[in-house]
């Protein structure tokens, strides 16, 4: 990286404040010099996306081989985003304290062990366990990804760079479903291959990561804020617990002494974790930061995407297996619409942006068009042509692009260099909360549905059904297998699934709607021309991390 003057460094014993004109000593990096220091960073993003997507179409037969339920396939998939929910925010802080470099390397490491050992699991328990280690990793790398590239480059030219990180996001998430779904199709591999396939890619961002990525180590001598780490996650996972038990009469009822007090216990471990944040000398989410109205919109806006995005990748997979019969690979293949979209909307618009500096309208045409797509993909059937789905995922893929990576610029814009990590995985923190939160509701609404459209269904066959149903591979609530079932019980079967996921989207639309509303109300502010390293804190620029 280019050395900035140590006249523009912030002296980390006194705290005094850098020199204006550190933005100007520190000549700034050429495009090939970014893209060399980019190239591990964006490799290990890719390890995490593809480890995490590459389940995605593999779920429903790794559910039925460990003889689980929809709740446990919901709960593999919330335990990774609660982890990465609640360690965002950590991993973010601790890159304002210490080395970037290592702390990338360090979420690499732990994801890798997570997906070494899930390979290994007996049991939903233990997968549950594993996935938690695979968040914590996936945090790490989220949020740093978008905090060196603040470090390094302008706001005005990271729209640039943020559409490469689009377009990786979009490879791997495309590529992670169809991969996993020729793994799992391939009857010398199996599903377990799906987490031992990106640990030789792993290896190899670390050494890439090693050899190119140079930035300014921080020397600052504080304490990392454990204590509100703790209460915002106990928070959290006391929240997701109730959402996932509630209402499914086999737990306890939404209105019931269950409901209020975990309601409660978490309100008052939230509130414990605001107390503990306004009194810590370096808080996990500084509250100062949400005095700044782009940041706190950004982060609510945030919240709502969340929800939409983490629904369409969570709950896709299991409409085209279980609703249209298809192959794990197929499935990941007929998601290609999606993945486009968000693939195009991330990498235009952000080359856009830094051409013109302008981001806001983008925000809000992504709001529409998400809001749009989901509440088209509520209206689908098992029967629905495939070509209204493709359309709809389109739009729906266009509008996560536009508005995922463009509302941490926004607030990274707002922010001194000091506050750049905070900032950052603040927008990304409410963003996994959203996504945790709204797979954990979406599929506890779609545990509840799927069993009433079941039973319309089976009335409507008549009493044979019935009692043919007992015997035909549910599982006392848990993921059917198809291929068991004859025609008739089959198709009520499919149609339940497909009624019951369209469901799910239908309840997700009003999320993108608030998304949208709430993104009116940002104001656009010109993007800054001067990247987060040039004035941050820093030692002399010849010690690298």
């Amino acid at each position: 990286m280019a050395k900035s003057s140590p006249a523009g460094v912030r002296d980390a014993s006194s705290g005094a404040p850098a020199q204006a004109g550190a933005a100007t000593d520190a000549a700034p990096m050429s495009h090939r010099q970014i893209m060399e220091a980019l190239s591990g960073l964006l490799l290990g993003m890719f390890v995490a996306i593809l480890s995490s997507t590459i389940v995605s179409n593999a779920l429903p037969e790794i559910i039925h081989d460990l003889h689980g339920s929809q709740s446990s396939y919901t709960w593999v998939v919330t335990a990774s985003l609660l982890a990465m929910t609640a360690s965002t925010p950590l991993w973010g802080k601790l890159s304002d304290l210490f080395s970037k470099k290592l702390l990338v390397q360090l979420a690499l490491v732990v994801y890798v062990a997570g997906s070494v050992v899930a390979g290994l699991s007996q049991n939903t328990g233990m997968l549950i366990a594993c996935r938690v280690v695979q968040g914590i990793g996936v945090g790490g790398l989220s949020a740093l990804a978008q905090i060196v590239m603040a470090a390094m480059i302008s706001p005005r030219e990271r729209g640039r760079y943020s559409g490469y990180l689009g377009a990786t996001f979009a490879v791997a998430t495309v590529g992670g479903p169809l991969l996993g779904g020729v793994i799992t199709d391939t009857s010398w591999l199996g599903w377990r291959w799906c987490f031992y396939v990106g640990v030789p890619f792993a290896i190899i961002a670390l050494i890439v990561l090693q050899k190119t990525l140079k930035l300014p180590v921080v020397k600052r001598d504080v304490k990392v804020d454990w204590l509100g780490a703790f209460f915002i996650t106990a928070s959290v996972t006391l929240l997701l617990i109730w959402v996932t038990r509630a209402g499914k009469g086999k737990d306890y009822d939404w209105i019931s002494w269950q409901t209020g007090a975990m309601v409660g216990g978490s309100i008052v471990l939230a509130a414990l974790f605001l107390l503990t944040e306004s009194k810590a000398s370096e808080p996990i989410i500084p509250l100062r930061l949400f005095r700044n109205k782009t940041i706190a919109l950004s982060s609510l806006a945030s919240l709502f995407v969340g929800v939409a995005m983490f629904a369409g990748t969570v709950f896709f997979s299991q409409y085209f297996q279980l609703a249209r019969g298809e192959s794990p690979t197929m499935s990941g293949v007929l998601t290609i619409p999606m993945i486009g979209g968000l693939f195009v909307s991330s990498t235009v618009s952000g080359q856009i942006i830094t051409k013109t500096g302008r981001w806001k309208a983008w925000l809000l045409t992504g709001g529409v068009l998400l809001t749009a797509g989901l509440g088209l993909l509520g209206t689908m059937r098992y029967d629905t042509p495939y070509w209204h789905l493709a359309v709809y995922m389109v739009l729906m893929g266009l509008g996560i692009g536009m508005m995922m990576q463009n509302l941490v610029l926004a607030a990274q814009n707002q922010v001194e260099p000091k506050d750049l990590g905070a900032a950052s995985s603040v927008v990304t923190f409410f963003r996994s909360l959203g996504g945790a939160v709204g797979v954990s509701a979406l599929g506890a609404v779609l545990a509840n549905r799927v069993p009433d459209y079941v039973k319309d269904g089976l009335t409507a066959l008549g009493p044979k059904a019935a009692a043919a149903m007992g015997h035909g591979g549910t599982g006392g609530g848990g993921i059917p297998d198809l291929k068991s079932l004859p025609a008739p019980l089959r198709t009520v079967m499919e149609s339940a699934y497909g009624h019951g996921i369209a469901d799910v989207f239908l309840y997700a639309a009003p999320c993108a709607l608030i998304a949208f509303i709430v993104t009116l109300f940002i104001k656009e502010v010109a993007l800054k021309g001067t990247p987060g390293a040039a004035t941050a804190s820093a030692e002399p620029a010849d010690k690298t991390g």
